[in-house]
């Protein structure tokens, strides 16, 4: 089993403008990561704003044996929408001052990965499921960041 660090602030930056809380003491809910994702960027400031579907690098989902099955008619779904937790995120600010422009604005506001609870979305454009390894394109995360679901994208 795969041990997860609690998430928290790992950035003890603020910018000019930006505010944080005290959090809470306690979970509500609990989660199990079902893999883990692949991708070119180790750093936070070297990943893209937003995942290219169409020509982005091809990124690679792990899934983690015990969920095998569930992968069962996914090579046959061109789009998937992917959901992940960005355990590597601060989880208390509430006003942020995003680096590209400097405005500030409410989290709720922003695409940006510090959230109270960082689960991020992209969709993807499947490029092939070998085994346990779905290969797509579009994602936006950290290498080794922890997979919560796969979805079929509808249009």
């Amino acid at each position: 089993m795969v041990h997860i660090a609690a998430a928290g602030p790992v950035d003890e930056d603020i910018r000019p403008g930006e505010k944080a809380v005290e959090l809470p003491a306690g979970f509500d809910a609990g989660l199990y990561f079902i893999g883990r994702i692949r991708t070119p960027w180790t750093e936070r400031g070297a990943c893209p704003r937003r995942g290219d579907a169409q020509e982005g690098p091809v990124c690679t989902i792990e899934i983690a044996p015990r969920w095998a099955q569930a992968l069962t008619g996914v090579a046959d779904c061109p789009r998937l929408q992917v959901l992940y937790w960005m355990n590597r995120a601060r989880r208390d600010l509430v006003l942020q001052s995003p680096r590209h422009d400097g405005d500030t604005r409410g989290t709720f506001a922003l695409r940006s990965p510090v959230r109270p609870n960082p689960i991020a979305s992209s969709v993807v454009q499947l490029v092939a499921v070998e085994g346990l390894n779905v290969h797509v394109r579009g994602l936006d995360c950290l290498d080794g960041t922890p997979l919560l679901d796969l979805k079929v994208q509808h249009d």
